[in-house]
């Protein structure tokens, strides 16, 4: 046997690079179809809405509008508003059962879907906002995460 025939020999080539081939596909596909079997494929699509909010505070802090500027439609029961004091959803300044933390849905002027132009109006219990922080906070419905979507410190 001579050394430039089998250096020139390539008849061995095809069907060893077919059989890498066909298993690089089995193992990628095996991953793929292993991942959505094992739940994880739905954690990548759940993802939080991209929305801005606007606050709008110029009563003296009694009252603080909260406005959904641009960005994704989202269903009012998902988003939450929360306070680091008590506040009302009806605008009512006396009210005896104010909470710190309200779904947008609660207020009297929600529609069922908040998009761009929605707004509502968070009034304080406590005499005012001054130097406190709003929240808007999204709540997915597919699982226990939640994300803050807008931030407001109120000035005092």
């Amino acid at each position: 046997m001579q050394f430039k025939e089998l250096f020139d020999d390539d008849r061995a080539v095809s069907p060893v690079i077919g059989v890498i081939l066909m298993v690089a596909i089995t193992v990628i596909l095996a991953a793929v179809i292993g991942t959505f079997v094992l739940g994880l494929g739905d954690q990548i699509q759940s993802t939080t809405p991209q929305a801005s909010f606007g606050f709008d505070s110029a009563d003296s802090a009694t009252n603080v509008t909260i406005t959904h500027e641009s960005g994704n439609s989202i269903p009012a029961s998902n988003i939450n508003i929360s306070a680091t004091s008590n506040f009302d959803a009806t605008g009512d300044t006396s009210a005896t059962d104010s909470f710190t933390s309200y779904s947008w849905a609660d207020f009297p002027s929600a529609s069922t879907d908040v998009s761009a132009g929605s707004s509502v109006t968070v009034t304080s219990t406590t005499g005012g906002f001054g130097g406190e922080t709003i929240r808007v906070i999204y709540s997915s419905p597919d699982s226990d995460s939640s994300s803050t979507l807008g931030k407001f410190e109120v000035p005092e």
